[in-house]
């Protein structure tokens, strides 16, 4: 059982790496790349591709013994998919309706912004605390 752990252990930092690291991939994405469309789908697929991994690191997570301690993973997980099946719809039917809710575009941009943040952060202080042990 210590195997698995520590693999788990190492799955959870991986998670929080790649988490961290599409925050400033994106960043250069958009600064790199002169149509913002192109950029923009890209960035689009990255963060799906974080919703999905977060789901299968919190559901590898239910399968430990120590699940329970696991809580802020499951926060950050929570958050990307509210992100990725909640916000992502809203933001794209803004885009094209110019607002959704009285919100614009770019307001629905900055709530998913905040979210995917507090997902970094809950992974962090996932890792700081130790919890998941």
């Amino acid at each position: 059982m210590n195997v698995i752990r520590s693999l788990f252990r190492v799955l959870l930092v991986l998670w929080a790496g790649s988490l961290w690291s599409v925050n400033w991939v994106t960043w250069i994405l958009f600064h790199a790349q002169n149509d913002r469309h192109a950029a923009g789908v890209v960035a689009g697929q990255l963060f799906t591709v974080e919703a999905y991994v977060g789901l299968g690191v919190a559901a590898l997570a239910l399968l430990l013994p120590g699940r329970s301690k696991f809580v802020w993973g499951y926060v950050a997980a929570a958050l990307l998919a509210v992100n990725q099946w909640v916000l992502r719809p809203v933001m794209a039917s803004a885009h094209i309706r110019g607002a959704v809710a009285g919100l614009s575009f770019g307001a629905w941009h900055g709530v998913s912004a905040v979210l995917y943040v507090l997902a970094c952060l809950a992974v962090l202080l996932l890792i700081w605390k130790e919890d998941f042990r």
